[in-house]
């Protein structure tokens, strides 16, 4: 790895300098400081799996929040540089999805465990199998999730469950609380992964597994506290997936290696973590990019994958934070990453007509990242008259350096996804860019920012006002795949402003408003789309910044709670016009979110909500203004149940529904996908053996084996298809030694 010491990278980043600066303000904010308003309680004590971390935590950007009842939320996350804030007090739409929901249902990957949110479905990576979020009609990508709080540290492409804590769902423009997407995404929302932290007991659970086809599964979680108080702890993961999937002739193998380690002093807080993937799919089925029409879905185990194709990555990344209270009301934090990639794909993605006949051409891509990314910041409450302030000052940089290099075969392979057979390979020498065994930079983003806000307490701590600006620094840089020439192709800089509302109109309601921006980086213009080569390839689009208004409300009944929102979101989009990619398009998003969660009655537990959206190009080259996007739905659902078998202690079943309605597969809109519903359905076992604790599990996914598309879309306009899973069946057993 070529960034080993999380120091050297501080202080590459400047972090002593700009911490120093931070405490500094801090001290002289001291003098001024006094009591601020202490966070509001909440009103559900849900019992826990001892193996979670629970901490109270208002503002911290260490600790976590408690889950809310039922244990499958929690009561509270993350919302950037304000740390983790009671849902009641945010003045935004957010979800954070907890460990004990990630393990109850057998997740494997942060995909898993999003299919619980309304407001998000399941996409593809452009032409390869990274995981991609719609959230609010507009794509995260894996890019740009955030790890502990920071961006551009998780693999690309998939990220194991087993690493996972807490799986932090925002909904809305970003850029303010986070910074700039460096990925290019992240307009309609953006998922947060906490790690595993060691909780108070100790814990050895071993845990074995089966999947269908013939998936083994294994993996070891071992966590201690030590020292005065059990101030230290360290947490290890050891996981192991090896086999054939439920699709046919697909092979995956998945190894994962996690550390993490904490300190909870009365004012110094402390964790770092350090992860190692290695992620390898063999016959990967592709996705398929329609022609003169939409095929019929085919069948939902069936693989036109050819048997040369594979998909692997290899990550190596880890992240330090830190807080520490120089007095009761004046904190400060910090934080470092870094990571280290390497991508190696051999990829054969069939374009096929209405009935099926496809051509297909083979391309390989070798990638090499280099991330460092990090950020900083002080929080102090004071007041002033009546009006109690909880002001926050902070700043962030990233830094990405991309190596890549590809290849395509001039020949192609002919065939029918319904009478599918592997052809022999054909060799990538046609057009090529770069040394695929010794890339070179081609791209590279830095971004920085400084971010300032202020919240208001007035009327009793009723109304919570806040104010708030972020100043951006956006830098891309393009190199040449061959020759290495090239250099910074724009350096911009912007305010990205924020206002937010809450209004208390009792200890379970809260009305909520706000205002804020999304900004990313230009797009990096990819060399072909849909097989085609695009003109200006390898070049960097400006930066897009958009605008969101929304307002809703909350309920938080103790056992129940309820979330309502209304939202306008306007993009400004790149289109592909046949020859080259340009930014001269508006994307409008408007929509209505209705979430729940909770356990209303005593042994049952629900989860899920309603996502409406009117999705539309204002602006795109004249012929398709009033035209939907390509991969928005406009309803998406989604219900689980949860219930308690009272007579036999321990017993649980859960029940999940998944609706989403007609997506658009062509600019033009003549081309649409049908709408699907999934049922997935779950059952569990706890008991003891020896005065050890035992869970047995049992998951089948699409019940009813059906055949379906279960997504359209990516980036530029790209239309290809992604299959939805097949029947799947997932046994697993777990002992606590």
């Amino acid at each position: 790895m070529r960034k080993t010491l999380l120091a050297a990278a501080a202080a590459r980043l400047g972090f002593p300098l700009l911490l120093g600066t931070l405490v500094s303000t801090a001290a002289s904010a001291q003098q001024v400081a006094q009591k601020a308003a202490e966070p509001t309680a909440s009103a559900s004590e849900p019992a826990a799996d001892p193996a979670e971390v629970i901490v109270i935590a208002s503002g911290s950007q260490v600790d976590l929040t408690k889950p809310y009842a039922g244990g499958q939320v929690a009561q509270g996350g993350r919302v950037g540089l304000f740390g983790n804030v009671d849902l009641m007090d945010s003045p935004f739409n957010s979800t954070a999805y907890t460990a004990d929901l990630i393990r109850n249902q057998q997740a494997r990957s942060v995909a898993d465990v999003v299919q619980n949110d309304p407001s998000v479905r399941l996409a593809r990576g452009f032409g390869n199998f990274q995981e991609v979020y719609i959230i609010r009609g507009f794509e995260v990508s894996s890019d740009d999730i955030g790890y502990n709080g920071v961006y551009g540290l998780l693999p690309r492409q998939y990220v194991a469950a087993e690493l996972l804590e807490r799986t932090e769902v925002f909904r809305g423009a970003n850029s303010f609380l986070n910074g700039a997407a460096p990925g290019g995404s992240g307009i309609g929302g953006t998922i947060n992964l906490v790690p595993k932290r060691a909780p108070d007991d100790d814990l050895t659970r071993l845990s074995v597994g089966y999947e269908s086809d013939a998936m083994g599964y294994a993996a070891a979680d071992v966590a201690r506290r030590f020292g005065d108080d059990k101030r230290w702890g360290v947490r290890g993961n050891l996981v192991g997936r090896k086999g054939d999937t439920s699709i046919d002739d697909e092979a995956r193998e998945l190894g994962v290696l996690a550390l993490g380690l904490d300190y909870r002093g009365d004012k110094l807080r402390l964790s770092a973590d350090l992860g190692y993937q290695d992620h390898r799919i063999d016959a990967p089925r592709p996705s398929v990019t329609p022609t003169t029409g939409i095929p019929d879905a085919p069948k939902s185990d069936s693989n036109f994958a050819q048997d040369w194709s594979f998909s692997e990555e290899k990550d190596l990344f880890g992240v330090a934070r830190g807080e520490y209270d120089f007095t009761q009301h004046i904190t400060a934090w910090a934080a470092v990453g870094v990571r280290d990639s390497e991508e190696h794909n051999v990829l054969a993605n069939p374009s096929a007509d209405a009935d099926g006949n496809y051509t297909v051409g083979r391309f390989d891509n070798y990638r090499e990242d280099s991330v460092l990314t990090g950020d900083a910041g002080v929080r102090f409450e004071f007041k002033t008259g009546s009006v109690g302030h909880r002001a926050v000052l902070s700043a962030s940089a990233f830094e990405l350096d991309s190596k890549n290099a590809y290849a395509m075969s001039m020949s192609s392979i002919s065939g029918n996804l319904y009478d599918f057979s592997s052809s022999p390979q054909p060799a990538a020498d046609w057009f090529t860019g770069g040394d695929m065994n010794d890339p070179l930079t081609t791209f590279k983003t830095k971004t920085s920012s400084y971010a300032i806000a202020d919240t208001l307490a007035l009327l009793d701590k009723r109304v919570l006002l806040t104010f708030g600006a972020r100043y951006q620094v956006l830098q891309q840089y393009s190199y040449d795949y061959n020759t290495g020439d090239g250099g910074k192709t724009y350096d911009d800089n912007t305010w990205s402003p924020m206002a937010g509302l809450v209004f208390k109109t009792s200890d379970k309601v809260s009305l909520y408003a706000n205002y804020i921006e999304g900004l990313i980086p230009g797009d990096a213009v990819p060399q072909q789309i849909n097989n085609v080569p695009v003109e200006n390839g390898g070049d960097a689009l400006s930066p897009f910044k958009s605008r969101q208004t929304e307002v809703g409300a909350k309920y938080d009944g103790g056992n129940l709670g309820l979330g309502f929102a209304l939202f306008e979101i306007n993009k400004p989009s790149s289109f592909f016009d046949g020859t080259r990619v340009t930014q001269d398009g508006e994307q409008r998003n408007r929509g209505a979110e209705l979430t729940w969660f909770g356990e209303p009655i005593d042994g049952y537990r629900v989860l899920g909500g309603i996502t409406v959206l009117d999705a539309k190009f204002t602006k795109s080259d004249g012929a398709d203004d009033g035209q939907e996007p390509i991969g928005v739905a406009d309803l998406q659902a989604n219900l689980t149940v949860e219930y308690d078998l009272r007579a036999v202690p321990g017993l649980s079943f859960e029940a999940r529904g998944n609706y989403t309605a007609s997506q658009k597969a062509s600019t033009t809109n003549d081309l649409s996908i049908p709408s699907w519903t999934r049922l997935d359905l779950g059952t569990r076992y706890a008991f003891e053996v020896a005065g050890r604790a035992v869970t047995l599990r049992a998951r089948v996914d699409n019940v009813t084996g059906r055949d379906y598309w279960a997504s359209t879309g990516g980036t530029f306009g790209a239309n290809y298809l992604v299959l939805g899973n097949p029947r799947t069946f997932t046994l697993s057993a777990s002992v606590d030694l």
